[in-house]
């Protein structure tokens, strides 16, 4: 048996249990520990489809696996940290551990969170029929706004106050995460180009784009930790709209 071929479905299933372990630890009340399950997942799902493409092993079974295994870390994970955020503002005198057959699920307000699910699933599915995203992206992809949810608990742990601001006024504002999950669920399924993180070679001349974006995000993030990565998500959408402004010029001329 060629052992080879299954390495990046074994690191797909390692993405997938770790979306496990970050609905479990949410619903505990644990959104921080949450958070980081689901960075090791998006550091896995970068690796498989790296594995696959190294190895030359690619194939319709993996694609598939890949995507389920997408739904559930970067589909169902997003819906619960976000119904979790919510639910801690509409009622926060109880513990969501202690919960599950408690006075926060007669709230309506936190199961809007799942509208992130939902969305993310419809984006799934075009992903997997659409042709065009081969080598780039068509709305924002379910990763990263994944990660853009879960670094909301991050921040609200680690960087409480700047400046002598506090950023829970913001972040735990019940209006800004109904428009938060509405602004996101609108942009993952929008018809708006996104370059991929796929390296066909490694010059410069060809990722030019990509390099500006890793060094920039790189240098955000030692500086300003984890609240850098609201502004690393806005700062790729933002890269891929002057890229393709750039592109259509070219063509043009």
């Amino acid at each position: 048996m060629d052992i080879k071929k299954h390495i990046p479905n074994a690191i797909t299933a390692g993405n997938l249990f770790c979306g496990c372990i970050a609905i479990v630890t949410a619903f505990s009340g644990d959104l921080v520990l949450s958070a980081y399950w689901v960075g090791i997942a998006a550091i896995l799902d970068f690796f498989d489809g790296f594995a696959a493409r190294l190895l030359k092993v690619s194939g319709e079974m993996g694609k598939q696996l890949d995507s389920l295994a997408d739904m559930v870390t970067f589909g169902v994970v997003p819906g619960v940290v976000m119904f979790c955020l919510i639910a801690g503002i509409v009622n926060p005198q109880i513990l969501l551990v202690s919960s599950i057959q408690g006075s926060v699920y007669t709230h309506w307000e936190p199961y809007a969170g799942f509208i992130i699910t939902i969305f993310s699933c419809v984006r799934l599915a075009k992903f997997n029929i659409d042709t065009r995203q081969s080598s780039s992206f068509i709305g924002v992809p379910t990763p990263a706004n994944t990660l853009l949810i879960c670094s909301i608990p991050l921040i609200n742990h680690f960087t409480p106050n700047i400046a002598g601001f506090e950023v829970n006024t913001i972040t735990g504002n019940l209006y800004f995460l109904f428009s938060l999950t509405f602004v996101m669920s609108y942009l993952l399924n929008a018809e708006l180009p996104l370059f991929a993180l796929k390296f066909k070679n490694f010059g410069w001349a060809d990722n030019k784009i990509r390099y500006s974006f890793l060094i920039i995000s790189v240098l955000l993030l030692i500086l300003f930790q984890f609240i850098a990565i609201p502004f690393i998500i806005f700062l790729y959408i933002g890269l891929s709209v002057v890229n393709n402004i750039f592109n259509k010029q070219n063509q043009h001329t």
